[in-house]
């Protein structure tokens, strides 16, 4: 299993919105990653500045998104769908889009689902429950 560090990271987002912006060759999850920034204009200025954004940090006290989880979970959904695992989830997305007419909404939908699923797995010391994750954005797809 791959588990890069939080430098890691940073690091792979500033850079993948670097060579675009630059217009250099992507490798295909930098051609993901860079998608979903240009998705996201109020996370531009944290991705100029490699070192700045290293030594960031997001705390709920300064109300501000984290940018680099936010775009992490783009990405870990994206996966999540282009492999259908937890099996059911590209269906589930794909309806949540259709009702949303957007696929990066429904994301931001999938992504309350995803926390709600990690969060309650914390809490309870018990593995992930991909079906409940699943029904949670099915619910969502329906209302």
């Amino acid at each position: 299993m791959f588990a890069p560090s939080q430098e890691q990271v940073r690091r792979f987002f500033c850079e993948a919105w670097s060579k675009h912006l630059a217009g250099q060759p992507l490798t295909p999850l930098e051609a993901q990653a860079a998608d979903w920034i240009a998705e996201h204009p109020e996370y531009h200025q944290d991705l100029v500045d490699v070192d700045a954004a290293i030594a960031a940090q997001y705390t709920v006290e300064d109300g501000r998104t984290n940018p680099f989880l936010h775009l992490s979970m783009h990405l870990s959904i994206t996966e999540q769908v282009s492999i259908d695992q937890p099996r059911g989830i590209k269906a589930a997305v794909d309806r949540l889009a259709h009702r949303k007419q957007s696929l990066h909404e429904a994301h931001h939908e999938v992504m309350e689902a995803l926390g709600e699923m990690v969060w309650a797995a914390q809490r309870t010391g018990q593995p992930f429950d991909g079906p409940a994750y699943i029904d949670n954005v099915l619910r969502r797809a329906s209302f």
